[in-house]
């Protein structure tokens, strides 16, 4: 599973090369729609293709297999670990709750609930990405989650999160599921990333069937000005 060591270069490579910004050495995300930028090696040569993409100042999120190995001139502001954890259940788990699809004219309430809860990066292009679903009380989106990352093969399930007054029903566990299930129906495989230090979360997520498959390193980066 290397496409996973390197999950952005691997998603701007293939799935989302449609989204992809750079030259065949380093790529990003338009800064509307993720913060994630990623190089095709560790050599001088692709951090100096990156350092053109983004110009001097500008921050990315690098996920990586282990700390990138960044030329003389850059700045690592922030290391997040994260448990990458992909499915390898049998059989895609029920679905408890009733869920509606969210699209851009939901776009304003899913900004607001992602600000509540601070999942990751969610910016209002985002939902471009893949499809999102979400979990009404009283005409109220109090949960939702949905696709990020599209490696060839896999589909990152992302933004999963519940408004604090409803947690503890189910909600997550039912919007992964169902998301398990669609992806799976597309013969992908789903996989998804969370701090390490998230135990909570990560227990729920293996109940649903994903096992962590390694840690991920999520630099956020600038090339200094000089």
């Amino acid at each position: 599973m290397i496409l996973l060591d390197n999950p952005v270069w691997s998603a701007l490579s293939t799935t989302h090369a449609s989204f992809a910004e750079g030259d065949e050495l380093a790529k990003r995300y338009p800064v509307d729609v993720a913060p994630f930028a990623a190089t095709r090696d560790q050599s001088t040569e692709s951090y100096d293709s990156l350092a053109r993409l983004l110009g001097l100042g500008v921050t990315a999120a690098l996920p990586l297999a282990a700390m990138p190995d960044l030329p003389a001139g850059w700045t690592v502001l922030r290391n997040v670990d994260s448990a990458q954890m992909v499915w390898n259940g049998s059989v895609p788990p029920p679905v408890k709750h009733t869920l509606e699809d969210l699209d851009v004219s939901q776009i304003d309430e899913m900004v607001a609930l992602v600000e509540l809860t601070k999942p990751g990066p969610f910016f209002r292009r985002t939902p471009e990405l893949g499809s999102y679903l979400g979990v009404r009380e009283k005409g109220q989106l109090v949960a939702m989650a949905g696709e990020r990352l599209r490696p060839l093969g896999y589909t990152e399930i992302s933004a999963v999160c519940t408004h604090p007054e409803y947690r503890g029903r189910g909600y997550a566990s039912s919007l992964v599921s169902m998301l398990i299930q669609r992806i799976t129906k597309r013969d992908e495989i789903p996989f998804l990333h969370v701090r390490t230090e998230n135990i909570g979360a990560i227990r729920v997520y293996e109940k649903l069937g994903f096992k962590t498959r390694r840690i991920i390193n999520i630099a956020i980066v600038k090339k200094r000005l000089i």
